[in-house]
């Protein structure tokens, strides 16, 4: 459009026609932050009023509204950090470093619910199905095998138990690596999946 093509006299829906025109160009907007940055902007204007703030408050005060978020800091880096860590752990393997047979592994676990450490009784019986389960032919003998993998590899083997070694697994898991407190009837379970990959 040429100069003297715009008129001189323009009315209200004209302009802001012409204006709308106008800023649509994209040579306006070019510059304009994408939502990731104007997030990032939100955050630290938010941060910086926070500790403008903090300055004009009275010593205890400004001391612990930073205690506070230092606290929900440490908080929330300990949960991502502690579920890492525990899933790093449950990939750890089934057996120490002691090799014993399925009949051992399930003696040491009648012994430790015997004195009452139902955690332990967790452990060794999970193990003695799986050494079970090695010495069965079910599974190859093969150090540093994980408990997720046990509960694939043999309940491929063994659809029928499939179901129950996955939930041995997941038993196991949520007693050492997850910080639920075994159970009576947790280690009664593991004893009924141990008898039937016996039978």
């Amino acid at each position: 459009m040429a100069v003297s093509d715009v008129p001189v006299d323009l009315d209200r829906d004209e302009a802001r026609e012409a204006a709308a025109r106008e800023l649509g160009n994209p040579a306006y907007v070019s510059d304009d932050p994408n939502p990731i940055e104007r997030a990032f902007h939100w955050v630290l204007e938010k941060l910086g009023a926070l500790f403008a703030g903090v300055g004009g408050m009275s010593g205890i005060t400004a001391i612990t509204v930073l205690v506070v978020v230092a606290v929900i800091l440490v908080i929330v880096i300990r949960l991502r950090v502690g579920r890492s860590f525990r899933a790093a752990r449950s990939a750890g393997s089934v057996f120490g470093g002691k090799v014993m047979t399925a009949a051992e592994h399930r003696a040491a676990a009648e012994r430790a619910a015997a004195a009452g450490d139902l955690a332990e009784a967790v452990r060794e019986r999970f193990r003695a199905v799986v050494r079970e389960l090695e010495q069965r032919g079910v599974l190859d003998p093969r150090a540093g095998r994980t408990v997720d993998e046990v509960a694939i590899e043999a309940g491929q083997a063994l659809p029928v138990l499939a179901d129950d070694l996955r939930g041995a697994a997941v038993q196991f898991d949520d007693v050492w690596y997850g910080g639920k407190p075994a159970t009576a009837q947790g280690y009664q379970r593991l004893v009924s999946v141990d008898d039937r990959v016996r039978a």
